[in-house]
């Protein structure tokens, strides 16, 4: 399983906001620059993010993007799920999908892939923007350099 780019960039911006999470409103071009993304890319993600609730916006020449809510309370699989959708391996584990599987009674695989998918899940729900930052400052007051995901 690999993430696309809208996963991997989206958070990246998430993770900028968070570190930034109490300066008021930050311009998209600070956002891409600081994160080495395309600032039309980042366009896209952002409106997703913000469609989801998790961002807020300002308009103007003082405008710009923010967290809907603090650090803490915003975790990653939230993130990865407006950009990404479900995470789950396969059709046959997504929860709440009607799919069926001519061989799901027999299929020894299946139980593989809902571990696969409840281990994403338990991974990406425990860990909060709030985390990330935390994690960031401590690698560069230990390694003596800014970290960038």
């Amino acid at each position: 399983m690999k993430l696309s780019t809208k996963g991997r960039y989206g958070l990246k911006a998430m993770f900028e906001l968070a570190k930034r999470y109490g300066e008021g409103p930050i311009p998209l071009k600070s956002i891409a620059d600081s994160q080495d993304i395309s600032e039309n890319y980042l366009e896209q993600l952002i409106s997703v993010l913000k469609k989801e609730g998790i961002v807020n916006s300002v308009r103007g020449a003082q405008g710009g993007y923010f967290l809907a809510y603090p650090p803490k309370d915003i975790t990653v699989g939230r993130i990865l799920r407006a950009l990404e959708g479900n995470l789950a391996p396969t059709d046959c584990v997504i929860k709440d999908e009607a799919f069926k599987c001519d061989k799901e009674d027999f299929c020894v695989t299946k139980t593989i892939w809902i571990k696969i998918r409840d281990s994403i899940n338990d991974v990406i729900d425990s860990v909060t923007l709030q985390d990330m930052v935390d994690e960031h400052y401590k690698m560069n007051k230990n390694n003596g350099y800014m970290y960038y995901i």
